[in-house]
Protein backbone atom coordinates (compact mmCIF):
# COMPACT_ATOMS: atom_id res chain seq x y z
CA UNK A 1 0.00 0.00 0.00
CA UNK A 2 1.70 3.50 -0.75
CA UNK A 3 1.89 6.22 1.48
CA UNK A 4 -1.34 8.44 1.21
CA UNK A 5 0.13 12.23 0.00
CA UNK A 6 -2.04 15.70 0.71
CA UNK A 7 -1.22 17.35 -3.03
CA UNK A 8 -2.34 21.22 -1.65
CA UNK A 9 -4.48 23.41 0.07
CA UNK A 10 -8.15 23.18 -1.41
CA UNK A 11 -10.24 25.67 0.07
CA UNK A 12 -11.51 27.34 3.27
CA UNK A 13 -14.78 27.63 4.66
CA UNK A 14 -16.13 30.44 6.76
CA UNK A 15 -19.42 30.96 8.13
CA UNK A 16 -20.53 35.09 8.38
CA UNK A 17 -23.89 36.37 9.59
CA UNK A 18 -24.28 38.89 6.89
CA UNK A 19 -23.81 36.94 3.61
CA UNK A 20 -24.60 40.04 1.22
CA UNK A 21 -22.26 42.16 2.79
CA UNK A 22 -19.51 39.50 2.75
CA UNK A 23 -19.80 38.54 -0.40
CA UNK A 24 -19.81 41.65 -1.78
CA UNK A 25 -16.21 41.86 0.02
CA UNK A 26 -14.96 38.97 -1.40
CA UNK A 27 -16.86 39.28 -4.79
CA UNK A 28 -16.43 42.89 -5.78
CA UNK A 29 -13.41 44.31 -3.75
CA UNK A 30 -11.11 41.21 -3.54
CA UNK A 31 -12.15 40.10 -7.04
CA UNK A 32 -12.76 35.94 -6.31
CA UNK A 33 -15.21 34.52 -8.84
CA UNK A 34 -18.35 33.21 -8.27
CA UNK A 35 -19.03 29.51 -9.65
CA UNK A 36 -22.27 28.37 -7.62
CA UNK A 37 -24.52 30.05 -5.07
CA UNK A 38 -27.83 29.43 -3.16
CA UNK A 39 -29.87 31.16 -0.65
CA UNK A 40 -27.20 30.30 2.29
CA UNK A 41 -23.79 29.63 0.44
CA UNK A 42 -21.42 30.78 -1.77
CA UNK A 43 -18.19 28.86 -3.86
CA UNK A 44 -15.72 31.02 -4.90
CA UNK A 45 -12.73 30.97 -6.96
CA UNK A 46 -9.45 33.04 -7.57
CA UNK A 47 -8.97 33.95 -11.09
CA UNK A 48 -6.62 31.39 -12.29
CA UNK A 49 -8.16 28.76 -10.16
CA UNK A 50 -9.83 25.53 -11.95
CA UNK A 51 -11.06 24.10 -9.41
CA UNK A 52 -14.92 24.36 -8.25
CA UNK A 53 -13.90 26.62 -5.02
CA UNK A 54 -11.23 27.90 -2.76
CA UNK A 55 -13.27 29.86 -0.52
CA UNK A 56 -17.24 28.78 0.92
CA UNK A 57 -19.63 31.46 2.84
CA UNK A 58 -21.99 30.09 4.53
CA UNK A 59 -25.00 32.11 6.27
CA UNK A 60 -24.72 31.94 10.42
CA UNK A 61 -25.57 33.45 13.32
CA UNK A 62 -21.97 34.74 13.82
CA UNK A 63 -18.42 33.83 12.32
CA UNK A 64 -16.29 31.31 12.42
CA UNK A 65 -14.18 29.50 10.48
CA UNK A 66 -15.91 26.07 9.74
CA UNK A 67 -13.45 23.80 8.07
CA UNK A 68 -9.98 23.51 6.26
CA UNK A 69 -10.41 21.46 3.24
CA UNK A 70 -7.08 19.84 1.64
CA UNK A 71 -6.93 17.95 -1.84
CA UNK A 72 -5.47 14.47 -1.67
CA UNK A 73 -2.65 12.75 -4.89
CA UNK A 74 -5.03 10.05 -5.42
CA UNK A 75 -8.22 9.43 -5.41
CA UNK A 76 -7.25 6.14 -3.06
CA UNK A 77 -5.69 8.56 -0.84
CA UNK A 78 -9.30 9.49 0.39
CA UNK A 79 -9.06 5.40 2.20
CA UNK A 80 -6.28 5.47 3.00
CA UNK A 81 -6.08 8.48 5.16
CA UNK A 82 -9.18 7.59 6.37
CA UNK A 83 -7.50 3.79 7.96
CA UNK A 84 -4.42 5.49 8.88
CA UNK A 85 -6.65 8.17 10.58
CA UNK A 86 -8.67 5.69 12.23
CA UNK A 87 -6.06 3.50 13.51
CA UNK A 88 -4.75 6.54 15.25
CA UNK A 89 -8.02 6.79 17.49
CA UNK A 90 -8.74 10.32 15.44
CA UNK A 91 -12.45 10.37 14.61
CA UNK A 92 -13.23 9.93 10.95
CA UNK A 93 -16.86 11.16 9.27
CA UNK A 94 -17.45 10.23 5.46
CA UNK A 95 -18.43 12.76 3.61
CA UNK A 96 -20.74 11.85 0.40
CA UNK A 97 -20.33 13.20 -3.21
CA UNK A 98 -21.61 17.06 -3.38
CA UNK A 99 -22.35 17.47 -0.03
CA UNK A 100 -20.11 20.08 -0.54
CA UNK A 101 -21.08 21.21 -3.98
CA UNK A 102 -18.08 20.62 -6.83
CA UNK A 103 -16.71 17.77 -4.34
CA UNK A 104 -16.36 14.32 -4.58
CA UNK A 105 -16.15 11.75 -1.95
CA UNK A 106 -14.84 13.27 1.23
CA UNK A 107 -13.56 12.74 5.13
CA UNK A 108 -14.05 15.36 7.47
CA UNK A 109 -11.98 15.05 11.26
CA UNK A 110 -10.42 17.32 13.94
CA UNK A 111 -7.09 18.05 14.60
CA UNK A 112 -6.47 17.55 18.64
CA UNK A 113 -6.18 21.99 18.50
CA UNK A 114 -10.46 21.79 17.59
CA UNK A 115 -9.85 22.79 13.75
CA UNK A 116 -12.02 20.77 11.05
CA UNK A 117 -10.40 19.29 8.11
CA UNK A 118 -11.59 18.02 5.62
CA UNK A 119 -9.74 15.27 2.70
CA UNK A 120 -10.98 14.95 -0.73
CA UNK A 121 -9.74 14.16 -4.33
CA UNK A 122 -12.28 14.59 -6.58
CA UNK A 123 -13.62 17.63 -7.66
CA UNK A 124 -15.22 19.56 -10.88
CA UNK A 125 -13.53 22.19 -12.38
CA UNK A 126 -16.50 24.01 -14.49
CA UNK A 127 -15.71 26.82 -16.91
CA UNK A 128 -16.60 30.51 -16.51
CA UNK A 129 -19.57 32.25 -18.19
CA UNK A 130 -17.94 32.75 -21.76
CA UNK A 131 -18.20 36.39 -21.31
CA UNK A 132 -16.16 36.27 -18.19
CA UNK A 133 -13.61 33.65 -20.00
CA UNK A 134 -9.69 34.23 -20.33
CA UNK A 135 -8.14 33.94 -24.14
CA UNK A 136 -5.46 32.06 -21.91
CA UNK A 137 -5.88 28.46 -21.63
CA UNK A 138 -3.63 27.75 -18.90
CA UNK A 139 -6.13 30.68 -17.06
CA UNK A 140 -10.20 30.49 -16.30
CA UNK A 141 -11.27 33.55 -15.44
CA UNK A 142 -10.08 37.29 -16.83
CA UNK A 143 -7.12 38.62 -15.65
CA UNK A 144 -8.20 41.79 -13.87
CA UNK A 145 -11.79 40.93 -14.34
CA UNK A 146 -13.08 42.61 -10.78
CA UNK A 147 -11.29 44.01 -7.69
CA UNK A 148 -8.20 43.12 -6.05
CA UNK A 149 -7.96 40.22 -8.15
CA UNK A 150 -5.79 37.30 -6.98
CA UNK A 151 -4.06 34.31 -8.49
CA UNK A 152 -5.22 31.60 -6.28
CA UNK A 153 -5.05 30.57 -2.30
CA UNK A 154 -1.47 30.55 -0.92
CA UNK A 155 -2.04 29.10 2.93
CA UNK A 156 -4.04 28.69 6.13
CA UNK A 157 -2.99 30.47 9.44
CA UNK A 158 -4.50 28.85 12.54
CA UNK A 159 -4.17 29.93 16.02
CA UNK A 160 -4.92 27.13 18.92
CA UNK A 161 -4.53 28.30 22.70
CA UNK A 162 -2.83 24.46 23.36
CA UNK A 163 0.51 23.50 22.71
CA UNK A 164 1.89 24.43 19.10
CA UNK A 165 4.48 22.20 18.87
CA UNK A 166 1.83 19.16 19.33
CA UNK A 167 -0.21 20.29 16.38
CA UNK A 168 2.95 20.51 14.35
CA UNK A 169 4.24 17.07 15.52
CA UNK A 170 0.74 15.80 14.50
CA UNK A 171 0.40 17.48 11.14
CA UNK A 172 3.61 15.79 10.82
CA UNK A 173 3.26 12.43 11.47
CA UNK A 174 -0.46 11.93 10.57
CA UNK A 175 -0.74 13.86 7.81
CA UNK A 176 3.00 14.41 6.13
CA UNK A 177 3.33 17.97 6.51
CA UNK A 178 7.21 19.37 6.31
CA UNK A 179 8.20 22.19 9.01
CA UNK A 180 10.33 25.16 6.95
CA UNK A 181 10.60 27.48 9.34
CA UNK A 182 9.60 28.16 12.99
CA UNK A 183 10.13 30.33 16.57
CA UNK A 184 11.38 28.90 19.92
CA UNK A 185 11.27 30.98 22.90
CA UNK A 186 13.88 30.90 25.45
CA UNK A 187 12.03 28.20 27.67
CA UNK A 188 12.65 25.80 25.06
CA UNK A 189 9.03 25.99 23.58
CA UNK A 190 8.12 26.55 19.91
CA UNK A 191 5.77 28.75 19.34
CA UNK A 192 4.56 29.08 15.78
CA UNK A 193 5.87 26.52 13.16
CA UNK A 194 5.47 27.50 9.38
CA UNK A 195 4.87 23.64 7.51
CA UNK A 196 3.96 22.87 4.08
CA UNK A 197 3.51 19.72 1.10
CA UNK A 198 4.42 21.86 -1.44
CA UNK A 199 7.36 23.85 -2.36
CA UNK A 200 5.47 26.55 -1.20
CA UNK A 201 6.94 27.84 2.78
CA UNK A 202 4.03 27.09 4.18
CA UNK A 203 0.58 25.84 2.97
CA UNK A 204 -0.40 26.04 6.49
CA UNK A 205 1.12 28.20 9.99
CA UNK A 206 -0.38 27.02 13.99
CA UNK A 207 0.63 29.49 16.37
CA UNK A 208 0.76 29.38 19.78
CA UNK A 209 -2.12 32.17 21.66
CA UNK A 210 -2.55 31.10 25.67
CA UNK A 211 -4.85 33.86 25.77
CA UNK A 212 -7.28 32.70 23.26
CA UNK A 213 -10.62 32.48 23.95
CA UNK A 214 -11.35 29.61 22.24
CA UNK A 215 -8.08 26.51 21.16
CA UNK A 216 -9.10 26.64 17.78
CA UNK A 217 -9.14 30.00 15.85
CA UNK A 218 -8.58 31.60 12.56
CA UNK A 219 -5.55 33.73 12.23
CA UNK A 220 -6.24 34.38 8.44
CA UNK A 221 -6.57 32.82 5.30
CA UNK A 222 -3.91 34.00 2.31
CA UNK A 223 -4.54 34.61 -1.44
CA UNK A 224 -1.54 34.94 -3.90
CA UNK A 225 -1.05 38.16 -5.82
CA UNK A 226 1.66 38.51 -9.09
CA UNK A 227 4.28 41.01 -7.41
CA UNK A 228 5.11 43.40 -4.91
CA UNK A 229 2.99 45.96 -7.47
CA UNK A 230 0.15 44.15 -6.92
CA UNK A 231 0.07 43.96 -3.56
CA UNK A 232 0.22 47.97 -3.36
CA UNK A 233 -2.61 48.30 -6.02
CA UNK A 234 -4.47 46.31 -3.57
CA UNK A 235 -4.32 48.81 -0.94
CA UNK A 236 -5.09 51.13 -3.15
CA UNK A 237 -8.08 49.49 -4.05
CA UNK A 238 -9.13 48.71 -0.65
CA UNK A 239 -9.02 52.61 0.15
CA UNK A 240 -11.28 53.30 -2.47
CA UNK A 241 -13.98 51.06 -1.40
CA UNK A 242 -13.35 52.93 2.10
CA UNK A 243 -12.10 49.75 3.28
CA UNK A 244 -8.51 50.35 5.76
CA UNK A 245 -6.17 47.83 6.04
CA UNK A 246 -5.58 45.70 9.57
CA UNK A 247 -1.92 45.99 9.12
CA UNK A 248 0.69 46.63 6.15
CA UNK A 249 1.63 46.83 3.34
CA UNK A 250 4.89 45.56 5.05
CA UNK A 251 7.48 42.51 4.48
CA UNK A 252 7.95 39.53 6.63
CA UNK A 253 11.18 37.91 7.55
CA UNK A 254 9.84 34.44 7.59
CA UNK A 255 8.99 33.28 3.96
CA UNK A 256 9.95 36.55 3.08
CA UNK A 257 7.08 37.63 1.39
CA UNK A 258 5.35 41.09 1.22
CA UNK A 259 1.63 41.14 2.59
CA UNK A 260 -0.95 43.02 3.60
CA UNK A 261 -3.55 41.82 6.11
CA UNK A 262 -7.67 43.47 5.82
CA UNK A 263 -10.84 42.11 7.57
CA UNK A 264 -14.33 41.26 5.97
CA UNK A 265 -15.80 44.58 7.34
CA UNK A 266 -19.12 41.69 7.70
CA UNK A 267 -17.31 39.36 9.53
CA UNK A 268 -13.96 39.81 10.26
CA UNK A 269 -12.11 37.22 9.24
CA UNK A 270 -8.79 38.56 8.56
CA UNK A 271 -7.49 37.92 4.86
CA UNK A 272 -3.52 38.35 3.65
CA UNK A 273 -2.73 39.13 0.63
CA UNK A 274 0.49 37.81 -0.11
CA UNK A 275 3.27 37.86 -2.88
CA UNK A 276 7.17 37.15 -3.04
CA UNK A 277 8.49 34.83 -0.59
CA UNK A 278 10.42 31.79 -1.51
CA UNK A 279 9.95 28.24 -2.59
CA UNK A 280 11.95 25.21 -1.44
CA UNK A 281 13.24 22.51 -3.77
CA UNK A 282 15.72 20.90 -2.12
CA UNK A 283 14.88 17.30 -0.52
CA UNK A 284 17.27 17.82 2.53
CA UNK A 285 15.77 21.14 3.46
CA UNK A 286 16.87 22.24 7.42
CA UNK A 287 13.83 23.80 9.19
CA UNK A 288 15.21 27.42 9.77
CA UNK A 289 14.89 28.25 13.51
CA UNK A 290 13.86 31.89 14.96
CA UNK A 291 14.74 32.31 18.32
CA UNK A 292 12.66 34.40 20.88
CA UNK A 293 14.78 37.84 20.41
CA UNK A 294 14.37 37.46 16.57
CA UNK A 295 10.72 37.09 16.57
CA UNK A 296 10.12 41.02 15.65
CA UNK A 297 12.51 40.57 12.46
CA UNK A 298 10.83 37.19 11.84
CA UNK A 299 7.30 38.57 11.62
CA UNK A 300 7.81 41.71 10.43
CA UNK A 301 11.36 42.25 8.86
CA UNK A 302 10.04 46.26 7.44
CA UNK A 303 6.58 47.86 7.45
CA UNK A 304 4.24 48.28 10.53
CA UNK A 305 4.31 45.87 13.29
CA UNK A 306 3.24 42.72 13.48
CA UNK A 307 -0.50 42.31 14.53
CA UNK A 308 -0.76 40.41 17.87
CA UNK A 309 -4.44 38.93 17.65
CA UNK A 310 -4.66 38.15 21.62
CA UNK A 311 -5.05 41.53 22.05
CA UNK A 312 -8.70 41.67 21.00
CA UNK A 313 -10.38 38.08 21.55
CA UNK A 314 -11.87 38.94 18.45
CA UNK A 315 -14.75 37.32 16.37
CA UNK A 316 -12.18 34.90 14.80
CA UNK A 317 -13.00 31.96 17.27
CA UNK A 318 -13.93 29.10 16.22
CA UNK A 319 -15.93 27.67 18.54
CA UNK A 320 -14.73 23.11 18.79
CA UNK A 321 -18.20 22.21 17.98
CA UNK A 322 -18.43 24.43 14.86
Amino acid sequence: MSIPEIAKLGHVSLVTPDLKKSLWFFNDVLGLEITERSQNTVYLRANGEFEHHSLVLKSGDRPYMDHVGWRVKRPEDVEQFEYLLKSSGTEVKKLPKGQESGQGDAISFQMPTGHNFELYFDVEKPLPPEEERSVLKNQTHRSWNRGIAPRRIDHVNLWTSHNPGSAHDWLSTKLGFKMREYVRLNNGHVVGGWMSVTPLVHDIAVMGDPHAATPARLHHVAYWLDNAQDVLRACDILREHRIIPDQGPGKHGISQALFTYVRDPASGHRVELFSNGYLIFDPDWEPVEWKEEELALGLTFWGPTEYVPHRDNHVMDQTTEA
